[in-house]
């Protein structure tokens, strides 16, 4: 069962680095670790991938942790990182302090999402890296496409891979074929540990509302999520309404 999963697992990574070219000989990729099951099983098998293309695509593997000063015990994720040979750079940071202290911010994420992705890409350039890899999975992309709709009213999801210009980083998402219930499955098949989340906003957030939503479709609908990853696949934008042609009013 372990090995039929983990195959599975590699061979979903793989599509994915593949369809999007998100991985190319040569690259400095750091993983941004939380200590959470997604970011922790998405550094397990970069390294699984990076062993198994060595000679086609040879890469470097760095994790960066971010530290929010938040009070977590990082000695499972020391460890994990040392298991697996992969140098770890833990990044001591303010967020905590700006968020809760200082702001003392009710709904938190958004902002706590802005400070992180700077201090993540400003360490992954501090390193000399040239690719960041988020753990963001299939349940992410839908989780993020609903939230959009109700919240904001637009229809849109993160990419698969995005350049960031400003910066000359690639943010990359080798997960996204990826189901959260797998995630779950192989964190206790490979014992990959998992660093609690100290963060007073845990689970008590927007996202977690959406996160219900999803759980509900599927249990009505079990392939939802593989639908929904086959409709972005096979995204037509002429399914869609066209553009309005008078813009002068929100409803003109």
């Amino acid at each position: 069962m372990s090995k039929n999963l983990q195959k599975l697992f590699l061979t979903q990574v793989t599509r994915a680095i593949s369809h999007f070219k998100m991985i190319e000989p040569g690259d400095k990729v750091v993983v941004g670790v939380s200590g959470g099951k997604d970011s922790s099983t998405l550094l397990f098998f970069l390294n699984m991938y990076r062993h198994r293309y060595l000679k086609k695509i040879p890469f470097e593997l760095h994790a960066v942790h971010l530290d929010m000063g938040l009070g977590a015990d990082l000695t499972p994720l020391k460890e994990f990182c040392h298991r697996l040979n992969i140098p770890l750079t833990i990044k001591k940071t303010d967020i905590g302090t700006i968020l809760f202290d200082i702001r003392k911010e009710t709904n938190p994420c958004a902002l706590c999402a802005n400070l992180r992705r700077g201090a993540l890409h400003n360490t992954t350039l501090e390193l000399g890296f040239n690719k960041v890899a988020l753990a963001h999975h299939l349940d992410d992309v839908m989780e993020t496409f609903f939230m959009s709709l109700i919240f904001n009213g637009n229809m849109k999801t993160f990419a698969p891979k995005t350049y960031l210009d400003r910066t000359d980083l690639t943010v990359i998402r080798p997960f996204i074929y990826v189901t959260e219930d797998q995630v779950l499955e192989l964190v206790d098949l490979e014992n990959i540990p998992v660093v609690h989340n100290p963060c007073p906003a845990n689970k008590k957030t927007k996202r977690e509302e959406i996160k219900h939503l999803v759980d509900n479709l599927a249990q009505t609908y079990p392939d939802i999520r593989q639908k929904f990853l086959t409709s972005l696949l096979n995204f037509d934008a002429k399914n869609l309404w066209p553009a309005r042609e008078n813009k002068k009013g929100r409803w003109g």
